[in-house]
């Protein structure tokens, strides 16, 4: 946005160089990671994932096939840098380090980007698609609605699930133990 000041106005037909690009990517890194989960994981360990990452293929694959929208899969691909701090903290508790400063540190910087890259954003997005929904053709608008419809309460669901396992638990866990 501050290189790009044009697509504050435009999130539909305007895009920087590399953008296109980019979006192209990562629907390629979301149908492989489909298939991984697909071909490696148990579905009833992983149908949200593979509901969420359908949702991000047909959104942004719109996108790239229309070259259209790709201002609003950049702003959509914000969410990712919150993906490093979720991955980071499923590496730590594989690695068993559930009770060192760096899971607790990761703990506390992945909850700021969700609340910063993943709440903010989704509620930017839909405030956005809300405010320009006469700019959208009716199609798009509902792909967009219901993209957004779905997201935001798996994101919602999520963070609730992250406080209660990182922080509520250690509550629970201190209370057990001055009574014990």
């Amino acid at each position: 946005f501050y290189l790009y000041p044009e697509l504050s106005n435009d999130l539909v037909s305007t895009h920087p160089p590399g953008a296109h690009s980019l979006v192209a990517v990562s629907v390629g890194y979301f149908l492989e990671d489909f298939v991984d989960m697909l071909c490696n994981q148990k579905l009833h360990q992983s149908w949200e994932l593979l509901f969420h990452h359908s949702v991000v293929i047909i959104c942004f694959g719109i996108a790239v096939l229309l070259h259209q929208y790709v201002g609003f899969a950049l702003v959509a691909l914000l969410v990712e840098i919150n993906s490093i701090f979720l991955h980071l903290r499923q590496i730590l508790l594989m690695a068993n380090l559930v009770h060192t400063t760096c899971y607790r540190l990761n703990s506390l910087i992945n909850l700021g980007t969700y609340v910063v890259f993943r709440m903010a954003t989704l509620a930017w997005m839909t405030r956005w698609l809300f405010l320009n929904r006469h700019n959208v053709p009716p199609a798009a608008y509902a792909v967009g609605t219901v993209g957004m419809a779905i997201m935001t309460p798996m994101n919602i669901i999520l963070f609730y699930r992250l406080l209660r396992s990182d922080f509520f638990k250690c509550r629970r866990d201190v209370r057990r133990q001055k009574e014990e």
